[in-house]
């Protein structure tokens, strides 16, 4: 896992900026510690930092390759895992490709020089990557199919700036952090957010399942895959048997690597199936470790999300399964501390305490593992969230993980409502994802309509958990690898009815009957329960005083664009919501969208 940048312009002579390449690369030298290159041509420069996973010595990067009787070299910078990189290798070997390395780089490189850019078809696995071809004069993004790994851009006339984060293109000064009132209804819900779709003003996400081609005439967006709609003949005991095959390949696959590994456990469903898994595939010697806060034992409020707290189930799956097993235990009061340094690894508003715990967690962890196994995307690709069983929500009419919260572009001054009319905006973005919906022919009532709420959930919510895991972990130099986001394992269970996902049920039941032989009762039928919160009184404490500040505060940058009466009255309420921990949690993004415009110097435009 690595970090990557770079720069396209056929209107310049790049070879005098490395200096300039050198800046955006150095950005990134967290998600990349234990090397560095740079590569630089006439019209295209390329940097890569580097966390080396496998083949320790081999992998530097970037990258270069040539075709049979070409000078003009293939040059890759490549961020990620390609999980079946051994059978691509293989397949390549029998077309006389000759590798000198035996890292999965390699693999990449040699594959787009006998397969073109639909080589990317073939690819398993979590990437981000570019490929600049020199004869060609064109430069290739890819991201993979769900998004896990970023992938940022900033296309300009007569060029391209691209990196893994936003702080990358920030550091050249082509770009120029912008942001706008029609942003602030994804400023203060990121779920909201389109997938090519940031904050800033002209910097854009290469969608998950997308390429780009830039060249001379400019970018140009397509999509390589997406979920088709089919009917699923398979009858119960045959999907579930199914399911378990290819999760145990998935799991087998992604244990790959030549350094110390680890596993998340939470002791939720999810977490505690891929731990098992991983047990049944790993040499002895598994480790796990979850996240716990002090007084938790007396602060501990239950919600919707948040249901009961994970230690005696994330020890229960920990000793029926048989990993050595670590509970973090962190200070709440220490979280305000932390949230500059998940801001730093966002160039984003942070999520407060869900982000700085995450890091301190990812923190503790790194001094023991490099690579760590999660069980993200679980929920969103079987069905684990409360808003799939409640009816009102899954039959109104609007994004049903929004569930009954309010919305915080209630509290924006009238006259700012006036102007971006937040709940048009939402009715929008709702129908432009709503449209996006691979329906099957024939299909109506609920069938349909879970669906729908499916697809939706796996959109921006999905990519807003896989964003946080990214940044917080590669901050630290921590590879999360999410085995539930297989897009063979999505292509299946997609299309498995809705009637055979919860056939006892319950939530997640199709995932369940998969892996009850492998876990103790009350961890398989434990409800779902989200990455835990603290009630810590301190903490809550903090973020009201930060809140209150921020209010106060004349020359804060949201100064005029709230109404202050409506935020004081939220603030003091205690709104039982099905997807937030509580009030302040919603208040939250004014806290943080304030500390990132100062910080980042973003200005605001009308």
């Amino acid at each position: 896992m690595c970090g990557i940048a770079g720069w396209i312009d056929f209107t310049r002579d790049l070879t005098t900026e490395r200096p300039m390449l050198e800046a955006m690369t150095g950005t990134l030298h967290r998600r990349g510690p234990d090397a560095d290159g740079i590569w630089l041509a006439p019209h295209a420069g390329l940097g890569h930092r580097r966390l080396a996973i496998v083949d320790l010595e081999g992998g530097k990067q970037p990258m270069t390759a040539h075709r049979r009787g070409s000078e003009a070299p293939v040059v890759l910078t490549y961020s990620g895992e390609l999980y079946n990189y051994r059978e691509l290798r293989a397949q390549l070997l029998a077309r006389n490709h000759r590798f000198t390395t035996a890292s999965d780089t390699e693999v990449i490189l040699h594959a787009y020089l006998e397969w073109g850019a639909g080589f990317v078809d073939r690819l398993t696995g979590m990437f981000a990557f570019a490929i600049w071809d020199t004869a060609r004069e064109e430069l290739l993004l890819v991201r993979d199919r769900l998004g896990v790994k970023p992938l940022y851009y900033y296309a300009y006339h007569g060029g391209v700036l691209f990196a893994s984060e936003p702080k990358a293109i920030l550091a050249n000064p082509l770009f120029t952090a912008r942001t706008s009132e029609d942003k602030l209804p994804i400023l203060f819900n990121p779920r909201l957010a389109m997938p090519w779709e940031t904050p800033y003003t002209d910097l854009r996400q290469v969608q998950p399942g997308h390429l780009i081609r830039a060249d001379r005439s400019g970018a140009h967006e397509t999509p390589y895959w997406r979920l088709v709609s089919q009917e699923h003949h398979e009858d119960q005991d045959t999907t579930v048997h199914r399911v378990r095959e290819i999760l145990e390949d998935t799991v087998a696959h992604q244990l790959v690597a030549d350094v110390p590994l680890c596993t998340l456990l939470s002791g939720g469903l999810d977490s505690s199936a891929v731990t098992a898994l991983g047990a049944r595939h790993h040499a002895p010697g598994l480790r796990s470790f979850s996240v716990d806060f002090d007084g938790a034992d007396h602060d501990f409020r239950p919600t919707a999300l948040r249901p009961e707290q994970d230690a005696p189930f994330a020890l229960a799956a920990a000793a029926h399964i048989g990993v050595d097993h670590t509970s973090i235990t962190l200070d709440p009061e220490a979280l305000t501390g932390v949230v500059p340094a998940a801001l730093a690894a966002r160039d984003l508003p942070s999520l407060g305490q869900f982000d700085a715990s995450m890091y301190l967690l990812f923190q503790a962890i790194r001094e023991q593992s490099t690579v760590a196994l999660s069980g993200e995307a679980a929920d969103e690709v079987f069905g684990g969230y409360p808003w799939f069983f409640d009816q009102a929500t899954v039959w109104g009419d609007t994004f049903p993980w929004l569930g009954n919260a309010p919305r915080l572009t209630d509290c924006l001054a009238p006259d700012v409502r006036a102007r971006i009319r937040p709940a048009d905006d939402e009715r929008d973005r709702y129908a432009t994802m709503r449209a996006r919906v691979p329906r099957l022919t024939g299909e109506s009532g609920l069938q349909a309509r879970m669906r729908e709420v499916l697809y939706l959930s796996l959109q921006g919510p999905l990519l807003y958990l896989l964003d946080r895991k990214d940044r917080m972990s590669m901050a630290l130099g921590l590879e999360v690898r999410v085995p539930f986001c297989d897009h063979t394992l999505l292509e299946y269970v997609w299309n498995v009815p809705w009637k055979m996902k919860v056939a006892d049920g319950r939530e997640k039941s199709l995932l369940r009957a998969a892996v009850a032989d492998l876990l103790p009762q009350e961890v398989l039928l434990r409800r779902k329960s989200a990455f835990p919160a603290t009630f810590s009184p301190a903490h809550a404490k903090a973020v009201r005083v930060a809140l209150d500040r921020v209010l106060d505060d004349g020359s804060s940058p949201l100064a005029g664009l709230l109404d202050l009466p409506k935020v004081r009255e939220l603030a003091l309420g205690r709104t039982q919501m099905m997807t937030m921990a509580d009030n302040l949690h919603l208040l939250l993004p004014l806290i943080e969208v304030d500390r990132w415009m100062r910080t980042y110097n973003v200005s605001l435009t009308s």
